[in-house]
Parts: C-alpha cells; sequence; structure tokens
C-alpha cells in the first residue's frame, strides 16, 4: 500500500514537473502571491468589522475587563519594561534598528533593497495609521496615563507601526541564509518584542485592548500586501519573457 502511495505521488509531482517546469524559478513566488492576497482580503474584512463593533457595549465590556486585568498587575519592575519596550516601538527605536538593519543589508548581505523595503513598509504603515485615526476619530482611555499621548485611540499606531515593521524583519530574518538556530531566536524575540509594545500601551492606560488588536491586523495586512508586491516585483524580474526597462 505504501509503495503504491509513493508511486502515485512520484506520478503526480513528475506530471506538475512536465506542465509548469518554465515556471520552476517563479512558481515559489506565484504561490506566495496568491496566498497573500487571500490573506490582505481576509485581514481588511476583519479589520473592517472590529472598527464597526467599537461603539458596542460587549466590545467596551471586553476592552475594560482586560484593561482591568492588566493594570492589576501593575509593579516598578514591570512598569520599567514597558515602558523601555513602549519607546522601542517609537520613532527613535526604529531608528536604531533601522540603522542597525540598513548597516546589514549594505554591508553583510550586499543587499540595499532589504533596507528600502523595510523603510517602506513603515512608511506605509505610519502614514495610514495617522489617516486611520483622524477618519475613526476614537478617544484615549478616561484612565491614568502614564506616558505622555497626542494623537487620537483606534487603531493603535505603536502596535500597528510593531507589526508591521517587526513582522516584516520576521520575514526577512525567515528568507535569511543564517543558522537555523540563530534564525528561530531572532524571530522569537520579535515576536516577544511585538507582544510586548501591544501590551504596554494597555498597561501604560493610554489604549484600549481593540486598539491593539485593530492595530496589529492593520499592521499585518500591510506586512502580507508588501510581500505580495515584492514577490510581484522579483517574478517580473525573473521571468526572461519581461523586457527590462
Amino acid at each position: 500500500m505504501r509503495k503504491a502511495i509513493r508511486h502515485f505521488i512520484s506520478k503526480i509531482g513528475a506530471f506538475l514537473r512536465e506542465k509548469f517546469h518554465q515556471y520552476d524559478v517563479t512558481l515559489p513566488y506565484i504561490i506566495t502571491v496568491v496566498i497573500a492576497l487571500i490573506v490582505v482580503i481576509g485581514g481588511i474584512n476583519l479589520f473592517i468589522e472590529l472598527t464597526e463593533t467599537l461603539k458596542s457595549d460587549l466590545l467596551a465590556d471586553y476592552d475594560q475587563k482586560i484593561t482591568e486585568y492588566v493594570i492589576a498587575h501593575r509593579s516598578p519592575a514591570l512598569t520599567k519594561y514597558f515602558v523601555f519596550v513602549t519607546h522601542v516601538g517609537d520613532i527613535y527605536g526604529y531608528a536604531i534598528v533601522l540603522g542597525i538593519f540598513a548597516f546589514m543589508s549594505i554591508f553583510v548581505y550586499k543587499r540595499w533593497k532589504y533596507a528600502v523595503q523595510i523603510v517602506l513598509v513603515l512608511a506605509l504603515s505610519a502614514i495610514s495609521n495617522l489617516i486611520l485615526k483622524r477618519f475613526i476619530d476614537r478617544a484615549r482611555p478616561g484612565i491614568e496615563h502614564m506616558v505622555s499621548v497626542e494623537t487620537l485611540s483606534y487603531p493603535s499606531g505603536h502596535a500597528m507601526s510593531a507589526m508591521a515593521f517587526y513582522g516584516f524583519l520576521m520575514f526577512l530574518f525567515y528568507r535569511f541564509k543564517i543558522p537555523i538556530f540563530l534564525k528561530i531566536t531572532v524571530i522569537l524575540l520579535l515576536a516577544v518584542l511585538i507582544l510586548s509594545i501591544g501590551l504596554s500601551r494597555i498597561y501604560l492606560g493610554v489604549h484600549f485592548p481593540s486598539d491593539i488588536a485593530g492595530g496589529y491586523i492593520a499592521g499585518l495586512i500591510w506586512v502580507i500586501f508588501c510581500v505580495l508586491l515584492f514577490d510581484v516585483i522579483e517574478i517580473f524580474r525573473r521571468d526572461p519573457s519581461t523586457p527590462s526597462i
């Protein structure tokens, strides 16, 4: 039975290689584009549905309960940690991380395009966040703010930018040809950082949990969209039938 299954699978593989051999180079990019497009459409729909429930009593109840639970665990040590990570998710934190990554991209990997891509992702996230905040016009929580804030509340700019910037960094490190242990370590640390930045905004009293959820969704949409965009560019760049400009 196992031999029959293996034979069947090998036949399917041979058939696909025969029919699609001309797409061997670009097929992984095409698959990525299709999956990314599906995720982007689903993410936009989820973001719209969440935004439409912002004024509902059910969401307000969840926001209140989660916020009360988080701030109930305030302590001097946690406050120092969350103030630190919230600054890592601010303009100065991005400037430092971006400078380090740009140096690695240009002088270590010899690929300046990585630095350009991460800057584009961060810029799209920041600009769209300002537009969404002004359009949705949600006020900040009416509790003590442990850090100063000036903009509106939804979606969280820190959560959105963290997901977009550090999330895209996770994607790049996933593609980098580096030792698997180092790759997994970096990706896990970035994931913890993204979660910590979002949680810090609730802990510090400047965002509702739903602001963080909306920011994460919107940031992830930009990550997937940019992966889609860059892979489409790569498809045309690798396609020998595409005329050079």
